[in-house]
């Protein structure tokens, strides 16, 4: 259990656009007033929250000041949380307000309570790792970015394959023809890489798994490695396409025949806390629809 006095300053970070997300957060800030904690909204919500006698901060200052960070929206909403937030080192917390909810597992009916036990120290913590990527060309660093879930390699819209070489800690894997490749995080194995056929992986676990995008053999398989292995993508020069790189679904960059791609952890984990009553293998089953044991 952890001091109950630890959370003075909490700061707040929602998906846009939702009627919902606006209840639930006008119920949290009214339940931490009640409990005379200091409140910064996060900048980005001035549109969707007036102007009611709170502080407001960018990321930076959410991260540097606070000592807890209440996430309201779903998966993708943490996701970005934990890219901008992870480097300081500031907990995330999750309110559902999305779909599955894997990462945001406090229901909005039950806010005022959940949060009430991880206040007063009754919490589970989980240090989740995040990948960074980067893009080389001509022994030139064209750009980086994180990614809690994975970092996919892909065709994009195209339905021509890609053809490009891996390798892990400099050793030689394969050369392949696929739509792509996932490289995820054990957080992301129940998302995108599942899809992909990819092992389900506990959140605890420090390993990465490499899952490849209907490849042009049968015998190609996901790899599970550990998670400090650094993986490198050579893309082909005899590539017709220009494939696309997404850390998290997100805007992809556009990569060239004869570029490389380095994938390796984050050297700052996310540190994610849950309620005490939170069970992974409990939100596999519900989350997933696995039934429950008789």
């Amino acid at each position: 259990m952890a001091d109950k006095d630890s959370f003075r300053n909490i700061g707040l970070i929602a998906r846009p656009g939702s009627p919902q997300v606006v209840d639930t957060l006008q119920t949290i800030i009214a339940f931490l007033d009640g409990r005379n904690i200091k409140v910064m909204l996060d900048e980005d919500m001035k549109d969707m929250m007036p102007l009611d006698g709170h502080q407001r901060g960018n990321r930076k200052m959410i991260g540097t000041t606070c000592d807890l960070v209440i996430v309201v929206g779903g998966d993708g909403c943490l996701l970005g949380a934990a890219r901008d937030l992870a480097r300081y080192k500031v907990p995330l917390l999750g309110v559902n307000r999305g779909r599955l909810g894997f990462l945001t597992d406090i229901l909005p009916s039950e806010v005022e309570d959940r949060i009430s036990e991880v206040l007063d120290g009754e919490y589970t913590t989980e240090y989740r790792f995040l990948l960074e990527a980067q893009i080389k060309r001509d022994g030139k660093l064209l750009g980086d970015n994180s990614a809690l879930n994975d970092v996919v390699f892909h065709s994009g819209n195209t339905v021509k394959m890609l053809e490009f070489e891996l390798f892990v800690d400099g050793d030689f894997v394969y050369r392949q023809r696929s739509d792509g490749l996932i490289v995820s995080t054990p957080t992301g194995s129940t998302a995108y890489a599942l899809s992909g056929g990819g092992p389900i992986m506990h959140p605890r676990l420090d390993a990465i798994v490499m899952v490849p995008m209907f490849p042009h053999t049968l015998s190609s398989r996901p790899i599970v490695i550990d998670g400090n292995s650094e993986i490198k993508i050579y893309v082909s020069p005899t590539n017709e396409v220009h494939p696309l790189l997404n850390c998290d679904g997100q805007r992809g960059a556009v990569l060239d025949p004869g570029d490389w791609v380095y994938i390796r952890k984050r050297s700052h984990p996310l540190k994610l806390l849950h309620p005490s009553s939170h069970s992974f293998y409990e939100a596999c089953r519900s989350k997933l629809g696995w039934s429950e044991v008789l």
